[in-house]
């Protein structure tokens, strides 16, 4: 056993320190309008063929994220195609990266009517679209960056991991989580030894209730069926993390939860099909569309407004009176949980406990690490570290985004994979990322079973 004094050494060496800062982007923002952590220098290497060519197919909100990465640094990535239906976003896009007219496409079915013009393929359509264009790009011999999740399929997901073996593709997984720098050190922590042996994990991820109203309810995955389970949709960034942080493989696990609040039979009496139809409750409901959208204009990032801001309030009613945004919570088909308890236990023998809940006034991942020498209580934000033996606290903390960092981390590792052809310099690979995908579909058949 390491002495109290090489321990501490072991903490400095581990650079733990109060007040870490990241640099952030002057002008780039994610989907809830936090700036975006620009990556450090020091892991880029000279590209040898100059800065890669992608194609994106999907041009919204994550679509863009990942694109933006292009116009901060043209030297690594050029975008010089698009595929995208909704007309509004296919402009907006190509006239951010100045894309040819004749690598602008409706579907992503038209990019691969043409030979082969690109590195890589950016798949950030919905999630139930990203098989066919994920096996096409591969077949034609792209590198692909792909959103998660891999696939609602199990199949689906297995024929693409055989599919890029097959031909020696690179397929990086969008689980930012593995690059987000709380993450990243948290794993070097677990790994050093300063915790001893490590026990077990509490990692919870608090939705928050209009975000869960938002894309779980009225929103794009409302159904499981037609996108994706939420265990998948939503938390497979937390399946990856774990599975990553513990670095072993699962052997056993169980899941329960079920939707407890966003169903027919807790309609308030007097409320309507439209929040903006005359609702008599509508005043005194959390979930009011009214409210969320058109009178704090929140949670935008799914409607594609007009430049001018003048019109910005006709067009938010419009999207109230003829969407799913403008609906009652309690009155859509959703089907998707509002509260899920997953237990694990991993093959080394350290367990597990992920609780995805949407009821909570706020957000950001919470994390505990139980060791025989120490625990770790973090946030995401920032971490404390206890050492048993001293009874010393560190600390660790970062001004971050959303998704910890890790968004453009993740892309300018992909880049240096592709460059370099190495996806070794990737730790997102798909085959390192099915197994959370693996672990999601397990989760599932297990929630299902102890509902019947």
């Amino acid at each position: 056993m390491s002495t109290p004094l090489s321990r501490r050494k072991l903490l400095k060496t581990l650079g733990l320190s109060l007040g870490a800062v990241l640099p952030l982007s002057a002008w780039a923002e994610n989907e809830f309008g936090e700036a975006l952590i620009i990556p450090s220098p020091d892991k880029k290497q000279k590209l040898p063929n100059g800065p890669i060519t992608a194609i994106t197919c999907g041009a919204g909100n994550r679509g863009n994220v990942y694109g933006d990465y292009a116009v901060q640094y043209p030297e690594e990535l050029n975008i010089i195609g698009v595929a995208e239906p909704i007309e509004i976003r296919n402009d907006r896009y190509a006239e951010k990266h100045s894309i040819d007219k004749k690598y602008r496409f409706n579907t992503w079915e038209q990019v691969f009517d043409h030979p082969k013009f690109a590195d890589a393929i950016i798949i950030t359509t919905p999630d139930d679209l990203h098989y066919g264009p994920c096996m096409k790009a591969l077949s034609m011999g792209y590198d692909v960056l792909l959103e998660k999740p891999i696939s609602p399929s199990e199949e689906e997901c297995r024929n693409i991991l055989a599919l890029a073996e097959e031909k020696g593709r690179i397929v990086a997984v969008c689980h930012v989580l593995r690059y987000a720098p709380y993450f990243e050190k948290l794993r070097e922590i677990m790994q050093s030894g300063a915790l001893g042996k490590v026990v077990s994990i509490q990692h919870f991820e608090p939705i928050q209730h209009v975000h869960m109203s938002h894309s779980f309810v009225r929103g794009n995955w409302h159904n499981a069926a037609k996108t994706a389970p939420i265990i998948l949709a939503k938390s497979c960034h937390d399946l990856d993390m774990l599975r990553w942080l513990v670095d072993s493989p699962v052997k056993a696990l169980n899941a329960f939860g079920d939707v407890a609040w966003f169903k027919s039979e807790n309609a308030p009496e007097g409320s309507t099909a439209r929040c903006t139809e005359g609702c008599a409750v509508e005043a005194t409901c959390p979930y009011s569309a009214l409210k969320i959208y058109h009178q704090k204009r929140t949670w935008l990032h799914h409607f594609d407004l007009p430049e001018d801001k003048e019109l910005h309030g006709e067009a938010i009613m419009t999207y109230l009176r003829e969407s799913n945004y403008g609906r009652c919570v309690y009155r859509m088909e959703n089907d998707q949980p509002d509260h899920y308890t997953m237990n694990m236990l991993f093959e080394n023998g350290v367990t597990a406990s992920f609780n995805m809940e949407a009821f909570t006034s706020y957000h950001g991942r919470r994390t505990r690490v139980m060791g025989s020498l120490g625990d770790v209580v973090g946030d995401m934000t920032s971490f404390t570290h206890t050492d048993f033996l001293t009874g010393e606290k560190v600390v660790w903390e970062q001004k971050t985004d959303g998704h910890g960092g890790g968004d453009w981390k993740l892309v300018s590792d992909f880049i240096q994979a592709v460059g370099h052809q190495d996806p070794r310099l990737l730790t997102s690979t798909i085959g390192a990322s099915i197994e959370s995908h693996l672990m999601g579909f397990a989760a599932e058949k297990s929630r299902l079973n102890q509902m019947t």
